[in-house]
């Protein structure tokens, strides 16, 4: 089976699901038993990667489905606790099937750390100090890491900024360093602790910081997709979504949650595969500052010659599939697998396509029906529970207050007693 598009996904039982995504990766069901409540992460596993453990938290894990990615067929991972984020990318991506679905391009991973120098007498004479001393600096950075240049990786190049503050001026020395398929993190930071001193000997002052920083600006990836007019709803709601789209370019308040919207869906792949969601949504927010110095959308939306929806999203993107939880965590271990990307590079541009999915995904609804309908919809029915709807009763708590508008705990209990005293109960 190699189609993402499985009609009625989510009205299967959760086994069902499992042996379709199990068949779909191409690995045994009982390698998912990962996704099992206490069959995943364990308290062992967990008290050896954080300190201070007391228990786990678990989060769902849904499957987007119907997305193609570069003309391959994925099913996606996505752990979050909002509903309506997993349904939402998923019928975004059914949607742009129809015109071949999303083409990704990414940049290569290459990720900076910074050697901060406070007291430098001349900055200025600093800065070309060091770039003269570039190759001694690369190559004492390059023998903290022999295993990442033999896999083809390694620092590429040396840039020194003068950067101007309150207290005086800093010598600011960058390490470029490709990171292949790893986040890159530990790898740049122990680069940049070892040359530290020798900067700041040539520099002619005291190192202080030096750490890698998340504005991943060289570690870029990019989707797109066609969104058929007709699918999308026709002409007038394409031109909606591009006036939704504009406002969040032009408005900081509007970006800002447009933002968002995106990361709802990056955020989620990022958690599944056991990456660092803080990193990343770092880079993308850092990554929104236009060069004017005004906050603004990620994506941009326009129409075609032929008057389909265009949608585009480039953003850092600093993932790995080397180290960290990615490697510890089973339940990410499994994510990897059904996602079925064997590098860092077609991680970080998969994650991107979600982003621009539950983007459009969102506009749209802003466009038509406005967000709450289906959002309150998927949430009706954890007000439903929450007010102690039983498994037989939720289905018609969570039509009643659906249609009465009012998602609400004190409504659903409302509802509940009235349908207890119908049944006699």
């Amino acid at each position: 089976m190699s189609t993402s598009r499985l009609a009625g996904f989510k009205d299967r039982s959760i086994s069902q699901r499992r042996s379709l995504v199990a068949a779909h990766a191409g690995v045994d069901e009982d390698q998912l038993a990962a996704f099992d409540p206490g069959s995943g992460l364990g308290l062992e596993q967990a008290d050896r990667m954080v300190e201070n453990v007391v228990g786990v938290l678990g989060v769902p894990l849904g499957v987007a489905t119907n997305f193609t990615v570069n003309g391959r067929d994925v099913l996606v991972p996505m752990a979050t606790e909002e509903p309506s984020v997993v349904a939402a990318a998923s019928n975004a991506a059914r949607i742009a099937r129809v015109r071949g679905g999303f083409t990704t391009s990414s940049t290569d991973p290459l990720m900076q750390a910074q050697v901060q120098v406070v007291d430098t007498a001349d900055p200025e004479a600093a800065r070309l100090r060091l770039l003269e001393a570039r190759d001694e600096l690369v190559e004492l950075a390059n023998r903290q890491d022999p295993r990442l240049v033999e896999l083809g990786g390694g620092v590429r190049d040396l840039v020194v900024r003068l950067v101007e503050a309150r207290t005086q001026r800093y010598v600011v020395a960058h390490l470029v360093v490709d990171v292949r398929d790893a986040m890159g993190a530990n790898a740049v930071n122990t680069m940049a602790e070892a040359i530290a001193d020798r900067v700041g000997e040539i520099a002619g002052g005291r190192p202080l910081l030096r750490i890698l920083t998340n504005k991943a600006d060289l570690r870029l990836a990019r989707a797109r997709a066609v969104f058929d007019a007709e699918a999308v709803g026709g002409p007038g709601v394409v031109a909606d979504i591009v006036h939704a789209a504009a406002l969040a370019e032009a408005d900081p308040y509007r970006a800002a949650t447009h933002n968002k919207g995106i990361m709802n869906g990056i955020t989620a792949v990022v958690l599944a595969t056991g990456n660092d969601t803080r990193a990343v949504e770092a880079g993308a927010h850092s990554h929104a500052v236009s060069a004017q110095g005004r906050y603004t959308s990620l994506s941009r939306f326009e129409r075609d010659a032929d008057g389909n929806l265009v949608g585009t999203l480039e953003l850092p993107m600093a993932v790995g599939l080397v180290g960290g939880a990615t490697k510890v965590h089973p339940v990410a271990q499994r994510a990897v697998q059904v996602l079925g990307v064997s590098t860092a590079a077609e991680l970080a541009e998969t994650i991107t396509a979600v982003g621009l999915a539950q983007n459009f995904a969102a506009l749209r609804a802003l466009a038509t029906e406005g967000i709450q309908r289906g959002h309150m919809a998927l949430h009706a029915r954890n007000v439903a529970v929450a007010a102690g709807a039983t498994e037989e009763e939720l289905s018609a708590v969570v039509a009643r207050l659906v249609a009465d508008r009012a998602v609400r705990v004190d409504h659903a209990e409302k509802v509940l007693g009235e349908l207890r005293a119908e049944a006699g109960r």
